[in-house]
């Protein structure tokens, strides 16, 4: 038997190191040519680690949460034959990112810090959980800074039901949740039952729950703050009549719906932004503002802000000009179930020039943006709402629909940034114009 030991791959792109925010496998499990062992993230996003060969786990070299500098050992696998490397002590490679900085900086490879290993964990010892799970408060099921394991499927359920997976017990294999273990929260919700005369249950609530902020949420938390410290936003809102907008998407469904596919408003914001753009350029555009260059772009690579069950966000349709409608629709959706089932790629999740955001039903009347840094504007959608209006005199339904978008005060004018959604608006209330070059 020889050690096979797995290093962290170099990504590309110059980046110098990556966090684990998964492991699909423990000590002692075998494991087979190209099945998945881990998941890393770089920017916003997360690259599976497979295995180049057969064997048995025998160390993880790595401690979820934290940060790995490329090229540093991983995984250890027991293999046939004589393995890649001589047997060594486990041994993190784990360091913090200013670690790794000077690590690098000093040319030495010795690792920093102890690793944790699964198989000295003291929680692995414990009984397995009962099928019926006791009636208590709810207590996290995991140590600070470890992530829950589940499939997609798992997570977008759990998201959807409103469910914490920290609290939620894994039956699975590597303590992976299932399916089932939902259904067991869901019928406890963790918690006792304490229900007094008159049928409702009041219950004194005193646990407390550190959640680490690790993997997409980190890199969302630093965006944003990002943004926010860098970027003096100004928020312009603008109602708008869509009426006939909706008209003209029932009209085009009706006709084109089952061989096209169904329109959204969606695709024909995006026209509209598209065409709006040509007289407004210095809203499609990145300011790097550490040269004190502000780049405007022809191109419109339009990012389209999307919730996920891991967290917000933004795929990228590139060069969306030279889509129609459709074309716009189906990218649009592709993009959308790439980043919600996390397969979204590098390049579809970067180089955005102006963003969309949308809450869709839930998008409220009026919100404010943060923009998406370095770019210096981004067009909020809330929802269509029905009221009565005042149409030549008479009072009418009309469906009308804001636009919360935030610019950035050092590049974009304030008359400008009007003029801009106002541009948007009349395209919108008048929706033959978006056909029109």
């Amino acid at each position: 038997m020889g050690t096979y030991t797995i290093r962290t791959p170099d990504i590309g792109e110059g980046i110098a190191e990556v966090e684990l925010v998964a492991w699909h496998v423990k000590p002692g499990d075998e494991v087979k040519e190209d099945q998945v062992l881990a998941d890393v993230m770089t920017d916003k996003a997360t690259v599976e680690i497979p295995s180049p060969v057969s064997g048995k786990v025998s160390d993880l070299l790595g401690e979820v949460g934290k940060t790995i500098a490329v090229g540093a050992e991983l995984i250890r696998l027991e293999v046939e034959g004589a393995g890649n490397e001589k047997r060594m002590p486990a041994a993190s490679t784990v360091v913090a990112p200013a670690q790794a900085g000077a690590q690098r900086l000093s040319g030495s490879d010795k690792p920093l810090d102890p690793g944790l290993r699964r198989d000295d964990n003291p929680r692995d010892e414990q009984p397995p959980a009962p099928q019926h799970p006791p009636v208590q408060a709810p207590v996290a099921m995991r140590a600070v800074g470890e992530k829950p394991i589940a499939s997609p499927a798992v997570r977008r359920r759990a998201w959807d039901l409103g469910i914490e997976m920290q609290f939620v017990h894994g039956s699975g294999p590597a303590g992976r949740i299932t399916q089932q273990d939902l259904d067991i929260y869901l019928a406890s919700r963790g918690q006792a039952a304490q229900v007094r005369a008159g049928g409702t249950a009041y219950v004194q609530r005193d646990d407390e729950t550190e959640v680490p902020v690790i993997g997409l949420r980190r890199k969302i938390a630093q965006k944003m703050q990002e943004a926010k410290r860098h970027i003096p936003h100004f928020s312009y809102v603008e109602e708008v009549d869509v009426t006939e907008l909706e008209a003209l998407r029932a009209r085009l469904n009706a006709k084109y719906g089952d061989k096209r596919g169904k329109l959204t408003v969606l695709p024909l914001l995006a026209r509209a932004v598209v065409l709006a753009v040509r007289d407004f350029p210095q809203v499609n555009a990145r300011f790097d503002d550490d040269k004190g260059v502000v780049t405007r772009y022809g191109a419109v690579h339009l990012g389209m802000a999307a919730q996920t069950p891991n967290g917000l966000m933004v795929p990228v349709l590139h060069h969306a000009e030279t889509m129609d409608l459709w074309a716009t629709s189906k990218e649009i959706a592709r993009l959308a179930d790439a980043a919600r089932s996390g397969k979204a790629g590098r390049d579809e999740l970067q180089g955005s020039t102006i963003t969309i955001t949308s809450l869709g039903a839930l998008g409220g009347i009026v919100t404010t943006p943060v923009i998406n840094y370095p770019e210096v504007a981004i067009i909020g959608v809330n929802r269509i709402v029905e009221r009565p209006m005042f149409v030549g005199g008479n009072v009418v339904a009309r469906k009308l629909m804001n636009l919360s978008s935030s610019f950035d005060h050092r590049v974009v004018d304030g008359m400008d940034a009007a003029e801009f959604i106002q541009a948007i608006r009349s395209l919108l209330e008048n929706p033959a114009m978006l056909f029109v070059e």
